[in-house]
């Protein structure tokens, strides 16, 4: 017999009645009924009820283990009486009846309940990582996280795709996010960087002759945390192809996504080919670039009706240059009152002055600016609406971008609180046709995105469009709100990359030093080629339906981009900053609490 265990303790069945087992395990739960104790037995697997009658010499000893202590039992698998059967466990119409026991590792007081899933300061879940994990969804989700990789890899494989792997330590490029950077001992004064994604080392992959590419793939950013971002460290699926068109990379990826959130949930999924929307109609529809299409809610433009209407307030945004945008919403004339002035704090604490509403109720018009609008502007709006009675419409007023991203904001809480949203459905779209440029806050031309990126009309549209109007094959995928992923179809041109850059600021020697590898290779015979990188994190979250990503990551960092359980970020020993060349200058006020110590 093993020394451990014959089965484990989600594996015993009606059939095994009669065998002499040996299972082991962590004590999830001990009763006492009546002197016979009965143990829920856990381990990866599942849960074995144990029997132990008073007239065994360790009965006794029972009393001092604490629950999680790891126990091992050898016995016999009895069939349990019909009323004991219980049918929410895998081996609930069985039982094992203890002859043996040995305690394999004793647990101290736990600090917080792990056989239930309960509220807990996540600060101590985190500083007891390894006790949170024994939770059951958490396990699940870890679980579930295995199995989606293991999948993941599968279909990559099917797709002719060739697993490789990119290296860690890398050089630091701007691409958006902070750096990790790690100081060189042997070269002073000089850092690596840890990648912030393979991009570039994918694409030298494409120049070097490798057909189709993928890794999932550690990137690290020094991001602030956010419920849909861990601070840090992050995984994606990581992919480049070559000789590969816009509608090649959709193709597979719609193929692999679909095929996984079909077979890891219950859930009904898009249909492929997934939606496609510009990325002008997705901020102008949606006020945002990642829109939740299980949402109903349209933004309208009512600017037009709004110019030179008496009621200032909107119609000065507009003499400005603003613009006015409304939210038709069925049904919700009848909310309370409370209601309404819950949605204008709202709005307030995403940065608009106010938040007007029209409602149409029992024949009349209810709203604090209906009285300064004409018949005929009220008539145009209910036309632009659709409005029937019970009906009401939102209206935001500011300048375009903030009009976008507060009506977004707006759409989305209003879809929460009226409960609209679709259930039980993943909705998928490709947002596309991004601008390859934008203004940054000193009104200076910069990149939007990838910088990488071909633009859609090529070297005539940089040297003679405005810069603003250049389209790039530019893409994201979202899901219910959320982007899995970017990506692009590269800009494989020296010349093109060139001028690029240029008209974002930065000169040839700027692209030489800073992308020395791609220069060089795109100098060689570079095919054309695209890409993307879902994340995986992000997939996990959906398909567990978690609202937190630190619930599908083993070992997290928290809001502060602290590792609890480790103590990451922390001090080293002064030798070892001798080594690397450097010397610590703390913030001030660091340094006046160091002091104080």
């Amino acid at each position: 017999m093993h020394q451990y265990r014959t089965h484990t303790c989600g594996e015993l069945r009606k059939e095994h009645v009669g065998q002499t087992v040996r299972i082991s395990g962590w004590v999830n739960t001990i009763r006492d009924h009546g002197g016979v104790l009965f143990i829920d037995l856990r381990d990866h697997y599942g849960i074995t009820q144990v029997v132990i009658s008073p007239d065994k010499a360790f009965y006794k000893d029972i009393e001092h283990w604490r629950v999680e202590t790891v126990l091992r039992f050898t016995g016999d698998i009895v069939a349990r009486d019909e009323a004991a059967i219980n049918p929410k466990l895998a081996t609930g119409e069985i039982e094992l009846v203890a002859e043996e026991m040995q305690v394999l590792g004793e647990s101290k007081v736990i600090p917080f309940q792990v056989n239930k899933d309960e509220e807990c300061n996540e600060a101590l879940r985190l500083q007891y990582r390894f006790l949170d994990l024994r939770r059951e969804q958490l396990h699940k989700n870890l679980t579930l996280r295995s199995r989606v990789i293991a999948r993941i890899r599968e279909l990559m494989t099917a797709e002719g795709f060739m697993e490789m792997q990119t290296p860690i330590l890398t050089s630091s490029s701007p691409e958006g996010a902070r750096d990790y950077l790690v100081p060189s001992r042997v070269h002073p004064g000089k850092f690596y960087a840890l990648p912030q994604a393979p991009q570039q080392f994918k694409q030298l992959l494409m120049t070097s002759g490798f057909d189709r590419y993928f890794q999932i793939a550690p990137c690290f950013r020094d991001e602030d945390a956010r419920a849909d971002r861990s601070p840090g460290e992050f995984y994606q699926l990581d992919m480049e192809m070559a000789f590969a068109t816009q509608d090649d990379v959709f193709e597979v990826n719609e193929r692999v996504l679909s095929t996984i959130f079909k077979e890891f949930s219950d859930k009904q999924v898009d249909s492929t080919p997934f939606a496609r929307i510009p990325y002008l109609e997705a901020m102008e529809k949606y006020g945002t670039d990642k829109p939740d299409l299980r949402n109903p809610l349209v933004i309208q433009n009512a600017t037009e009706i709004f110019r030179n209407c008496g009621f200032k307030a909107f119609a000065g945004v507009v003499e400005k240059g603003g613009e006015v945008k409304t939210i038709a919403v069925k049904g919700c004339a009848d909310q309370p009152r409370k209601f309404f002035d819950d949605m204008i704090a709202y709005a307030q604490s995403v940065g608009a002055k106010g938040l007007g509403y029209i409602s149409w109720i029992d024949g009349e018009v209810k709203s604090p600016i209906a009285k300064f609008l004409s018949e005929d502007e009220l008539a145009r709006l209910k036309g632009l609406g659709d409005i029937e009675d019970g009906d009401t419409m939102f209206f935001i007023a500011d300048k375009l971008k903030g009009a976008w991203e507060i009506g977004g904001h707006v759409r989305a809480e209003l879809g929460r609180r009226l409960d609209l949203l679709e259930k039980d459905v993943f909705r998928f779209c490709w947002i596309v046709d991004f601008p390859m440029y934008e203004l940054d806050d000193d009104g200076k031309v910069e990149f939007s995105h990838n910088p990488f990126s071909m633009p859609q009309g090529g070297m005539d549209d940089l040297l003679n469009k405005d810069p603003l109007k250049i389209l790039a094959y530019q893409y994201d995928i979202v899901c219910n709100g959320t982007e899995l992923s970017s990506g692009a179809v590269r800009n494989h041109s020296p010349e093109l990359m060139m001028k690029a850059f240029e008209i974002a600021g930065y000169g040839k020697e700027v692209v030489e030093s800073k992308f020395p590898a791609l220069y060089r290779a795109f100098q060689y015979g570079p095919p054309p080629h695209a890409g993307i990188a879902p994340g995986v994190d992000r997939m996990v979250m959906l398909l567990a339906e978690e609202p937190n990503i630190r619930e599908v990551i083993a070992f997290p960092m928290n809001q502060k981009a602290e590792d609890l359980l480790m103590n990451a970020p922390g001090e080293v020993e002064f030798n070892q900053i001798r080594d690397l060349h450097l010397r610590i200058h703390l913030p001030k006020k660091q340094q006046e609490d160091a002091s104080a110590e």
